[in-house]
């Protein structure tokens, strides 16, 4: 039985996390969850996974749950101190992140630090300080266990292969809801629109970055540090069925299918490295008819080649770049820029870098504290 812990329970990634465990109580035992403000649904899930630890970012709903569960033998943590502290108890074998934003590095550190193996779904830990990372990962002999669905399908694919033969990774991307538009037709989109994505069920923040196609550059960078491959394209496949591929050196291709549910990837990660059977839904070829495939807009959808821009430039322009979508995505969902000013507000903060080669973990976080007081006056 697997002990875990998840940074981020009330979520999309993290509800569905649960529902694994849900159905395999056999298989693993809840220890720890954590959760911002969502109380109500927080006290759900403690009622009945009982875990024995919980963690709350945020101090008022802390002290309102705190209150609640005044007398019951649950350990109530709070902030940064509490997410770390769950992440790395001893009582834990995996830690899945599905917390969103930069939040999620500071607590995966710590527990990449106590030697427990990652289920990665915060796709921003890698993004700002892949290298630290990997490198902190590597000497502690902890397992990077991917969660997105394209970073699942190439780790799969991997099985028994040598990294050393991969020519190319293939990212495959949906499109998101402007899948097909040209810019003069995206100038005026509303946060309704881009939240509207047409074959998963994601969180807020996510949504809007698959409409920019921000998500896909972040699943870039983060694909780079992972595998460790520099040679990754991005090919857009509406249908999400082929989830992500790999050429290799000879010219074979190996490719990841299935219907697009979030849930395989989760219990891929968590089960590692045995499979278990699941009631998935079981897609079927001849229903689907025909896969299609097609190059990115990248006129249309700047963001993409910002995050390519980013990565090739190195330094901390990667953690950059993520602090500035993470404010600008925000004040999107909040109606106070438009859609085009995401990418128009990205680029001038890249332009205005003085960037650090190797960054420590404090150098990191001064320049996401930087990005986001620069951006606060739009």
């Amino acid at each position: 039985m697997k002990r875990i812990s998840i940074l981020g329970s009330t979520g999309s990634i993290g509800t569905q996390t649960l529902d694994v465990i849900r159905k395999n109580k056999d298989k693993f035992e809840l220890v720890a969850i954590s959760a911002n403000k969502n109380i109500d649904l927080l006290l759900e899930q403690i009622y009945e996974f009982n875990p024995k630890y919980v963690a709350v970012y945020n101090t008022d709903s802390y002290l309102k749950l705190k209150d609640i569960l005044d007398g019951k033998n649950i350990e109530i943590l709070c902030g940064m101190e509490g997410l770390k502290t769950i992440s790395s108890l001893d009582e834990i074998d995996v830690l899945l992140t599905a917390i969103v934003g930069m939040i999620g590095l500071e607590p995966t550190l710590e527990a990449i630090k106590h030697k427990k193996d990652i289920a990665l779904a915060n796709k921003e830990t890698l993004v700002c300080a892949g290298k630290l990372v990997m490198e902190e990962a590597r000497k502690n002999n902890v397992n990077i266990l991917p969660v997105d669905s394209e970073h699942s399908a190439i780790f799969q694919a991997l099985n028994g292969e040598n990294k050393k033969d991969i020519e190319k990774i293939i990212l495959t991307a949906s499109g998101g809801p402007f899948r097909g538009m040209k810019k003069s037709e995206l100038i005026n989109v509303t946060k309704k629109q881009a939240l509207k994505h047409p074959n998963w069920s994601m969180g807020q923040k996510i949504s809007i970055d698959s409409s920019t196609l921000m998500n896909k550059g972040l699943e870039v960078i983060e694909a780079k540090w992972l595998f460790d491959v520099d040679n990754i394209d991005v090919l857009v496949h509406p249908q999400s069925i082929i989830h992500s591929m790999i050429e290799f050196i000879d010219s074979s291709v190996i490719a990841q299918l299935g219907c697009p549910d979030m849930k395989l990837p989760i219990q891929y990660a968590l089960t590692y490295p045995e499979r278990i059977q699941s009631d998935f839904e079981r897609f079927n070829l001849s229903k689907i008819g025909s896969l299609t495939f097609e190059n990115p807009d990248i006129e249309t959808f700047p963001c993409l080649k910002l995050a390519y821009d980013s990565l090739k430039m190195g330094g901390t322009y990667s953690a950059v770049l993520n602090s500035a979508n993470e404010v600008l995505v925000n004040k999107f969902l909040e109606e106070k820029i438009k859609f085009y000013d995401i990418p128009y507000y990205i680029e001038r903060c890249l332009e205005n870098h003085n960037s650090i080669e190797n960054p420590t973990l404090e150098e990191i976080l001064e320049i996401d504290k930087v990005t986001r007081m620069n951006l606060s006056k739009i």
